[in-house]
């Protein structure tokens, strides 16, 4: 049962992933990117891993999809493309990933029902968890918090450029508003 199950979370995150790749709107790429890093949770737990599950969820599914929303807003299309955003935001958009999430969730359900028992291992404390990271895996979080940084370096400069071809009147008002209380 758990092979098949594997093979269906296999199968989401695929499509998910493929899907992700091939829209041309990045708000639509980010709702099947979230799917499937919630396949790839999935199947970690059914590999008997769900710290890293849990993980995937909390740090991936979660904190770095808010980034690339944060990064998505900061790029502000202006009132032009809030309207076609509008329109591309349709219900319709969200009958792929409503359906592949709908797959995980069954899935997920299947999985925990059939769990016969408490599971017995090893209970990995979060200082095991630190000391193998900032152990022999040191080398690459480093790496992982670098492209971070980068990611984040570049979403700035992105919006920044946006930011600078605005008209230099709608600019100056705020930042010469101290000047201009003195003078009053």
């Amino acid at each position: 049962m758990e092979l098949i199950l594997f093979y269906i979370a296999s199968t989401v995150a695929i499509l998910a992933t493929v899907f992700a790749l091939t829209r041309s709107n990045a708000a639509h790429a980010l709702i099947y990117l979230i799917v499937s890093l919630l396949a790839v949770a999935v199947i970690f737990f059914l590999l008997g891993a769900p710290f890293a599950a849990a993980l995937e969820v909390v740090i991936y599914a979660g904190a770095i999809m808010v980034l690339f929303v944060f990064v998505i807003m900061m790029l502000n299309l202006g009132e032009e493309g809030n309207q076609r955003e509008r329109q591309r935001m349709h219900p319709t958009v969200w009958i792929g990933p409503s359906i592949l999430s709908a797959v995980l969730l069954i899935e997920m359900l299947l999985v925990i029902a059939n769990v016969d028992g408490p599971q017995t291992g090893a209970l990995i404390g979060a200082k095991q968890v630190g000391l193998t990271l900032f152990g022999p895996y040191v080398l690459a979080v480093e790496i992982a918090s670098m492209l971070l940084l980068a990611g984040l370096v570049g979403a700035y400069h992105v919006g920044r450029r946006f930011r600078l071809s605005e008209p230099a009147e709608a600019i100056e008002p705020r930042e010469n508003s101290a000047e201009n209380q003195e003078q009053a």
